[in-house]
């Protein structure tokens, strides 16, 4: 009997070898998700896909966008009133102020020029009253100075004017001074540092300040723009907001027959209010500050030039007589003084005609027809000073310009005292008119956004109580 090699079996031969698994290598890349986190965006991207097409995720969306939009209507309406606000504060405070005081500078120089020239030719009798106006005039012009240029760039237009005001105002004073004391001694010298101060007055001085008040005259102008302007996306805003709760509030009827939801309804019913709010403040504001600009700045900008005009005058009346023809136009036909007097008063006239034309009351009427009065006065008065000249009787044609009766001086006096009445008038008026202009708007900033957040909580309630239905 054979046997199988090695010893083993025949069975044992054939029996079958099962392999046992394969070893995993130790290397193996664990399973991942895809890199990006993809699989948190698509779960994020089913859930928002879910919320919008079912009823509560749309109610959901609606919520949020309905308080949105409020949000930005509050906001945006409490900046541009804030903004609105402001711009009439700076006119009520500070740009018509100082507008005025441009003015004022102006008026002073103008007045202690003229005041310098009536005391000379009174001589040794030059009452104190005189001097005392003359001393005031130049007091309040460098007071006013000094305010200005604290409120005032040194590198803007204004800045530059109040620089060169500042240079050349002593210098004029000191001339006056010269004339003075030369003019006591009885030397000619006198009249001609006269002269010289005229001169730097009317090309220097009195320029500058006329640059000054148009420069702050600008200022205030476009304060008053700022404060008129209307403020577009607070409205549009709102508007917006409107008809997105008109909409939800539809849609809401539509789903459940239901013809209000309070929340909703007491959120439109919160942003109509604060739209007719800013709308109707805004258009009180606008209308008295116009009121204010056509009404009473204006008129003030035109009786202030009168006012400057009458002061030239006088001066070119008295410089006539302290010159005593020894300066001539250019073409050395006429006596200087004598041809910008005759052209100052014409340019007067035409003032008053204007002051007459914006004044828009009795009270405001009233006093320019004294100063027109008055003006005609003076004219007839100055022919026959100037014919007493002509004649060669001096003494009788300065007691015609300066007497105490009688004389061109109670024409000007009256004149300057009208158009200081109309102007204190004119100031009232235009004071009233921009402060309640700035009063349409106080307290709006805060109750647009006070009201417009309590739409947006309601909004938020009103379609909450909807999502209840479905839990």
């Amino acid at each position: 009997m054979a046997h199988p090699p090695y010893g083993g079996t025949a069975h044992q031969a054939a029996a079958p070898v099962h392999p046992g698994p394969e070893p995993v290598p130790a290397y193996a890349p664990a399973q991942t998700e895809p890199a990006g986190g993809g699989g948190a965006l698509a779960g994020v991207r089913r859930r928002m896909s879910g919320a919008a097409t079912t009823e509560p995720g749309r109610l959901r969306i609606t919520g949020a966008l309905l308080a949105v939009l409020l949000a930005v209507f509050g906001v945006t309406a409490a900046v541009a009133v804030s903004e609105r606000a402001a711009a009439a504060d700076d006119v009520v405070g500070r740009s018509q102020p100082l507008s005025r005081d441009a003015a004022s500078v102006y008026r002073s120089l103008a007045d202690a020029n003229t005041t310098a020239s009536t005391g000379f030719l009174a001589g040794a009798e030059e009452s104190p009253a005189v001097r005392e106006r003359y001393a005031q005039d130049i007091s309040r012009a460098s007071r006013l100075l000094v305010t200005a240029a604290t409120h005032t760039d040194a590198s803007s237009e204004s800045g530059r004017q109040i620089a060169q005001l500042n240079e050349y105002l002593p210098r004029y004073t000191g001339l006056i001074e010269s004339a003075r004391a030369n003019n006591r001694l009885g030397r000619p010298l006198g009249g001609a540092y006269l002269r010289y101060a005229d001169a730097l007055m009317t090309e220097e001085l009195l320029p500058a300040a006329r640059r000054l008040h148009l420069a702050e005259s600008a200022r205030l102008e476009a304060d008053h723009e700022a404060a008129r302007s209307w403020p577009l996306a607070a409205p549009a805003a709102g508007v917006v907001a409107l008809a997105v709760l008109g909409w939800a509030q539809r849609r809401n009827y539509r789903l459940t027959n239901r013809v209000f939801n309070r929340g909703l309804l007491g959120a439109t019913v919160a942003a109509a209010l604060v739209l007719l709010w800013v709308v109707g403040a805004q258009a009180l504001a606008s209308s008295r500050l116009h009121e204010a600009d056509v009404h009473a700045q204006r008129s003030l900008d035109v009786l202030n030039d009168a006012r400057i005009d009458a002061l030239r005058a006088r001066a070119n009346e008295n410089l006539t007589l302290v010159a005593r023809g020894a300066v001539l136009t250019d073409d050395g036909k006429d006596d200087k003084y004598a041809a910008e007097y005759a052209q100052t008063m014409d340019t007067l006239g035409a003032a008053l005609e204007k002051a007459l034309h914006h004044a828009d009351d009795e009270e405001g009427r009233r006093p320019v027809d004294t100063a027109v009065r008055a003006m005609g006065e003076w004219r007839t008065r100055h022919d026959g000073a100037a014919g007493a000249d002509r004649e060669g009787d001096y003494e009788g044609a300065v007691r015609k310009v300066i007497g105490r009766e009688g004389s061109t001086n109670e024409c000007f006096d009256a004149v300057d005292a009208a158009l200081a009445e109309a102007l204190a008038h004119e100031q009232r008026e235009f004071t009233a008119a921009a402060v309640a202009g700035r009063s349409a708007l106080d307290g709006l900033a805060a109750g647009a956004a006070l009201l417009t957040l309590a739409g947006a909580v309601a909004a938020i309630l009103g379609v909450n109580r909807r999502l209840a239905e479905y839990r």
